[in-house]
């Protein structure tokens, strides 16, 4: 893999998005690396359901393989985001993926990430 410095007229790769809000959450690390995942699969070619909200289907082999983690790290980690309020899996039928509603934290609502470039 090439590498390089970063400069002002660095431009970037393709990114996962990863509001603010998320790093002082009490969740594990795979789980706020899932929440990109699945708010970058939301965005990028994410469904809307009957009200306009955007959802995604990922199964869990699949994003088992994205991640490099096993099945059940990965139920694990989207269990803790559950929990902590940042998705809604609707269950669909026998052998189909579960919908996934990626909900974004108040705090990332009042700045855009675009605009946070600033430092960390």
């Amino acid at each position: 893999m090439e590498v390089e410095f970063l400069t002002a007229d660095t431009a970037l790769p393709p990114c996962l998005p990863l509001p603010r809000a998320m790093l002082g959450l009490p969740v594990s690390s795979t789980a706020k690396v899932m929440y990109a995942r699945l708010l970058d699969a939301a965005l990028a070619a994410g469904a809307e359901d009957a009200n306009g909200i955007i959802f995604t289907r990922c199964p869990i082999v699949e994003l088992a393989g994205a991640l490099g983690r096993s099945a059940m790290t990965v139920k694990r980690a989207l269990r803790e985001l559950e929990d902590a309020g940042l998705l809604l899996r609707v269950r669909q039928g026998f052998g189909e993926p579960n919908k996934i509603y990626v909900l974004i934290p108040r705090d990332a609502q009042k700045q855009d990430c675009r605009q946070a470039a600033g430092p960390v």
